[in-house]
């Protein structure tokens, strides 16, 4: 399960409106390999379920992740951040024994 901070709720709602997303659309949270630690994390919005999608909902937000990045994203928070320090998504993912700098990549 993945949850989301109400920070990051807010943010997803602007750009769901922003983009002119109906409620059919969900937000996915996805694994790629690659980045300065091995593996990075990928958010996007879609309409299409796949075979292996596990749906979460969290602070009416509904998250679809791959069999394969459920395994690595488990427990993770998705916040949101707009401080002086840098302005995106963060994952504070429990799974993660090492993260890079930026916050954009990771390895267990």
């Amino acid at each position: 399960m993945i949850t989301i901070t109400d920070k990051a709720k807010i943010k997803i709602d602007h750009l769901m409106q922003d983009s002119h997303l109906d409620d059919k659309y969900f937000l996915r949270v996805s694994v790629k390999g690659g980045g300065c630690s091995g593996l990075s994390y990928n958010l996007d919005f879609d309409n299409e379920e796949k075979a292996g999608d596990q749906f979460f909902e969290d602070r009416g937000i509904r998250i679809a992740l791959d069999m394969k990045s459920f395994l690595y994203l488990a427990g993770t928070e998705l916040d949101f951040t707009d401080g002086l320090n840098g302005k995106g998504f963060n994952f504070n993912n429990p799974n993660a024994s090492r993260s890079c700098g930026c916050g954009e990549s990771f390895s267990v």
